[in-house]
């Protein structure tokens, strides 16, 4: 479901006409020999496809017109071979609509001292047109991603693929489509927001249905569909019965890959790539979906419970964003306040994402307390431990704020045998105190996107791409 179609980046070398033919032409075989071997490195998780040289206004604002036309281009790369007079870049980084990484390297790692002369000084003067076109993009406020470095080292290639990964985000963004099954929970703040603001700034349609609509689809699912489905769970997952008989576990069960199949029904029929549920608003439904909504998130749906859509897109973003790796929603529930082991035990009332467990989910029914329903079936596991970045989306009637937070999630060692949910743990950068202090501080808000495969600079980029105001919590 992570799936945004074959994407690519074109690589848009700066130069002139200045330096005449026989240096161009060394100029583009530059270019085709990076190309080739950034391509070939195996760390870009996208093709790069070089283009004509930048060597006029006309030729640079005519490629970025084709950039915003073709939807397979998510983003541009530039790269200052020689000296690019920055105002031949206005028109066409102007209109640009899509995001802009500026490679500041050159071709040759070191000077050759012992040849260098006034001809190798015009044709690699890469650090000339860096500064030049660095000045244009800072003076249209581009907000564009610099990396610095010799473009053959991995930190380096590391650094665009990561970018390229966000850039990816960025134009999934616009496409992000929300079904909210039910409002929002009553009485709770942080899960309201202006819909059409988020439609505007990030790109995000949100649509509300009733509980009905997603009852039909329900009704609809046949039981030869949901013994396939529950066939491939038993290759899947343990089965843990606990005080229920076979049967009555089962049959819990079976309510669970129903609805699996009726809202990835739902949701694909609409274009639909995230959504929301709320235990107030169950008319019709027999549980409220837990086991059914972590397997959709698995498969790389946004999610977020109690109607808070925001967060839900916020999901699929970051989804995108690390393509579906260790990426999930999150709330936090409680405290460990022990000396030296201060961390915060974070879970849901079902949902927790099973792209963070770190052994083989189990499957269990147990009694909900909320919701007034059937005991529903759920995903127990323990999360996996890794360096990781906690966001959480915040409307303050004026902006919106984007909270972020870096975390180190850890394996529990202690059993939690009556504990009925997934749990994850992490301790809190900089440290506990002050962490939680700056994020109530500053709003954030109880449910969060947690990722330990994405970094805060990659947050931040995004939230630049957005003009979305941010805190980073240090």
């Amino acid at each position: 479901m992570t799936t945004t179609g074959k994407k690519e980046f074109w690589f848009v070398v700066g130069s002139q006409h200045l330096y005449g033919e026989e240096a161009l032409a060394e100029v583009k075989a530059h270019a085709q020999t990076m190309t080739d071997a950034l391509n070939e490195s195996g760390v870009l998780p996208y093709l790069i496809v070089l283009q004509d040289l930048a060597i006029s206004a006309d030729k640079i604002t005519s490629i970025m017109k084709e950039v915003n036309y073709r939807d397979e281009v998510a983003g541009v790369i530039t790269w200052m071979h020689t000296f690019s007079p920055a105002k031949m870049w206005i028109r066409g980084t102007k209109l640009l609509q899509k995001p802009l990484l500026h490679l500041a390297t050159q071709f040759n790692e070191s000077i050759p001292w012992a040849t260098i002369d006034m001809e190798f000084m015009n044709l690699n003067q890469s650090a000339h047109g860096d500064r030049e076109y660095g000045f244009i993009n800072a003076r249209l406020k581009k907000q564009n991603k610099v990396v610095v470095g010799y473009w053959q080292r991995p930190e380096v290639q590391k650094q665009i693929a990561e970018w390229m990964d966000v850039a990816v985000a960025y134009n999934e963004s616009f496409n992000i489509k929300v079904a909210r099954f039910g409002d929002n929970m009553r009485n709770v703040g942080v899960t309201e927001g202006d819909k059409v603001e988020a439609q505007i700034q990030f790109g995000w349609t949100v649509d509300y249905f009733g509980i009905g609509d997603l009852v039909q689809y329900v009704n609809a699912v046949t039981d030869e569909e949901i013994d396939a489905l529950f066939a491939e769970y038993e290759d899947l997952y343990e089965f843990d019965y606990g005080t229920y008989s076979r049967e009555a576990w089962e049959a819990s069960v079976r309510v669970q890959v129903s609805y699996e199949i009726a809202i990835k029904r739902f949701l694909d029929d609409g274009g639909y790539n995230a959504f929301t549920t709320n235990f107030e608003d169950l008319y019709g439904m027999k549980q409220l979906p837990g086991l059914a909504v972590q397997r959709l998130m698995a498969q790389g749906y946004g999610f977020a419970g109690e109607g808070d859509w925001k967060t839900a897109a916020l999901d699929r973003l970051l989804k995108v964003m690390s393509r579906n790796q260790s990426t999930g929603f999150m709330e936090d529930y409680t405290y460990e306040l022990a000396l030296d082991q201060e961390s915060a035990l974070q879970s849901h009332m079902l949902e927790v994402d099973p792209s963070l467990a770190s052994n083989k989910p189990k499957i269990i029914v147990s009694p909900l307390g909320i919701g007034n329903r059937e005991d529903p079936a759920r995903l127990v596991f323990d999360g996996k431990a890794g360096e990781g970045v906690v966001v959480s989306m915040a409307d303050f009637g004026t902006h919106y704020k984007l909270l972020i937070s870096e975390v180190s999630a850890f394996e529990p060692t202690v059993p939690a045998p009556k504990l009925p949910v997934a749990r994850v743990l992490w301790k809190i950068k900089p440290d506990f105190q002050d962490g939680v202090k700056a994020w109530i501080e500053n709003g954030g808000g109880h449910h969060t996107v947690v990722s330990l495969n994405l970094t805060t600079d990659q947050i931040v980029s995004y939230a630049k791409l957005v003009d979305l105001e941010y805190v980073v919590i240090k």
